[in-house]
């Protein structure tokens, strides 16, 4: 099967686990709606390997190849959520495109996305994913996301999707006056950190423990 169809026989099983799903992230503690919807629109199945389509719904990252993962959707919810609170995401950068997932649900609440990533095969992998579903909105790149993508800067959100031992010098160079950056910090204790960048300071706000791939230099 190529890499980014739909799995066939599997819409209606992934509807009601699609709505299972949504109801554990309420359970979980996420409360915006517009996120919840999101998350619900995009069929998250298309975006693992078939063996693994049955879990694709449950509240687990899952296995890409290349040492990658698909972030559970309770992370990409919280990290969505956090990154909106009283505001719309305007345009976004998203660092660590994997299979093209959070891009997508990324593209449900805002009409400028931008995704980079830098193992070359998993980027063909977005790209078929995201036209598998008709979700044209996003742009992708291959690129070492520790530099950003300063020809489309300055962005009002930027996500990064993998964890670096410190904040990268040109992710907080593009971030747009009173935008708001979110990542994991850390090696092997984690933690996720918003940045809002305010008239006179980044300022930090540390949330929740996570475990996420490193952020890497270089491409491949």
């Amino acid at each position: 099967m190529m890499p980014g169809r739909p799995h066939t026989g599997y819409g209606m099983t992934s509807q009601r686990t699609r709505a299972r799903m949504i109801e554990r992230l309420r359970e979980q503690g996420i409360v915006d709606e517009e996120v919840l919807a999101a998350i619900a629109a995009v069929p998250r199945h298309v975006f693992v390997e078939e063996a693994l389509a049955s879990r694709a719904y449950e509240d687990t990252a899952l296995p890409l190849g290349f040492s990658q993962t698909i972030s559970q959707p309770y992370v990409v919810a919280r990290m969505i959520e956090a990154l909106r609170a009283g505001r719309d995401l305007g345009k976004t950068l998203e660092i660590g495109a994997g299979c093209g997932y959070q891009a997508a649900v990324l593209a449900q609440l805002t009409d400028e996305v931008y995704a980079v990533e830098r193992i070359a095969p998993l980027l063909a992998k977005a790209k078929l994913n995201l036209r598998a579903i008709k979700q044209l909105k996003v742009r992708l790149k291959h690129a070492d996301g520790q530099f950003g993508l300063p020809e489309a800067a300055p962005f009002d959100t930027i996500i990064v999707a993998a964890a670096a031992a410190h904040v990268p010098r040109a992710l907080l160079q593009q971030l747009a006056p009173n935008g708001r950056m979110i990542l994991p910090l850390g090696a092997a204790t984690q933690q996720l950190v918003l940045i809002e960048r305010r008239a006179e300071a980044y300022v930090e706000t540390r949330l929740d423990a996570v475990r996420f791939v490193p952020l890497l230099s270089g491409v491949e």
